[in-house]
């Protein structure tokens, strides 16, 4: 009894340190952003600007207010929300490598808005209006694009028992939907081709003043929503007939869990582009720091992870000696050599018990 009374107060220091480090990092990482940027701006004028104070200089104002501070929250939001589905699709896949852009999530939410701004020629956004009207068209074409792919797993996963066959199905799905794209590329014209390609190297600087309001609603709206399904998902690490027996309906949990990633990552991509990597390698780091497959500490570790790695992306994005590099190019140098390593080390890696 003794021991596990220090065991669970051990785990409990851990989470806490875990949390304080993390939060402190996004402290660093925000205030870098802040200060840091294409234009140099000095930092007594950033902090005053930041304050609600004028530094007497027009575009730095507007550098500041409209471009770094929203960037920044973009990031933190982004992050958070690509990271969480990250970590619910490799729950309820019960596979490690599950991911939104490995599933074919995000390639489905690139078609929809591919087809907003390709096939349609903003034709929609020009119905509702030229900016607000816009983004909503493309948040549309996301989320039904995202809704699509996510009801062909669903479909699938009904069918299909095994873990890496729904993988691989989910990675012909990718496929897929580049093909369809790569044809409404072939007939859009030269003005869409354009607007599509440069959405589609990631960027946190697209969501303004104007749009952060409905941006951070939806992406907070669905954090919560998937705080609320902690219960299910730890019961989902036992098994389903585990889970089930605890008076889970799998079946329901698993389309609900579907549905809020479908959400989080539509969102994200309709305003930021397709930001590969984030929602495949977090998970795993929070993981690893945390020490524990319980979801009531994973999912704030994975937030805050996630808001630090989109934040560091931020940051290297917007300071390159020639011009803002896209977030795309970033996010696989950082990915790709941690999922190696799961890979080598996955039978010595147990993350769902």
């Amino acid at each position: 009894m003794m021991i596990l009374k220090m065991k669970q107060l051990h785990d409990s220091l851990r989470f806490t340190s875990v949390l304080v480090v993390l939060l402190v990092v996004l402290v660093l990482l925000a205030l870098c952003c802040l200060l840091f940027g294409s234009v140099d701006i000095p930092a007594g004028d950033v902090v005053r600007i930041a304050t609600g104070h004028d530094s007497g200089n027009v575009a730095w104002n507007i550098i500041v207010r409209q471009s770094r501070v929203p960037m920044i929250a973009t990031a933190t939001l982004a992050g958070a929300a690509l990271s969480v589905s990250g970590l619910l699709l490799q729950t309820t896949f019960n596979n490690p490598l599950a991911g939104p852009s490995i599933l074919g999530v995000s390639a489905g939410a690139g078609l929809g808005v591919a087809i907003v701004m390709l096939a349609l020629g903003g034709t929609i956004g020009t119905v509702l209006g030229t900016t607000v009207g816009s983004y909503v068209a493309t948040l549309i074409g996301a989320v039904l694009g995202a809704g699509a792919v996510l009801a062909v797993l669903i479909a699938f996963s009904a069918i299909v028992r095994s873990s890496t066959m729904l993988l691989i199905i989910g990675i012909l799905v990718s496929y897929l939907a580049s093909s369809v794209i790569s044809l409404l590329n072939s007939i859009a014209n030269e003005e869409g081709v354009h607007s599509y390609v440069t959405w589609g190297f990631g960027n946190f600087s697209g969501v303004g003043v104007e749009q952060m309001p409905l941006f951070a609603l939806l992406i907070a709206a669905s954090l919560a929503a998937a705080m609320l399904m902690v219960k299910p998902l730890n019961a989902l690490l036992l098994g389903t007939r585990y889970a089930e027996n605890l008076g889970v309906n799998t079946q329901r949990a698993r389309n609900s869990l579907l549905l809020i990633t479908g959400v989080l990552t539509a969102v994200v991509t309709a305003f930021c582009g397709p930001i590969g990597f984030v929602g495949l390698v977090v998970p795993h780091v929070a993981r690893f720091m945390t020490a524990t497959s319980d979801h009531r500490r994973l999912i704030p570790a994975t937030m805050l992870a996630g808001a630090d790695v989109a934040l560091l992306c931020a940051l290297i994005s917007v300071n390159g000696s020639h011009g803002v590099i896209p977030i795309n190019a970033i996010t696989p140098i950082i990915g790709v050599p941690i999922i190696i390593y799961i890979i080598v080390n996955r039978r010595r890696i147990n993350y769902f018990n």
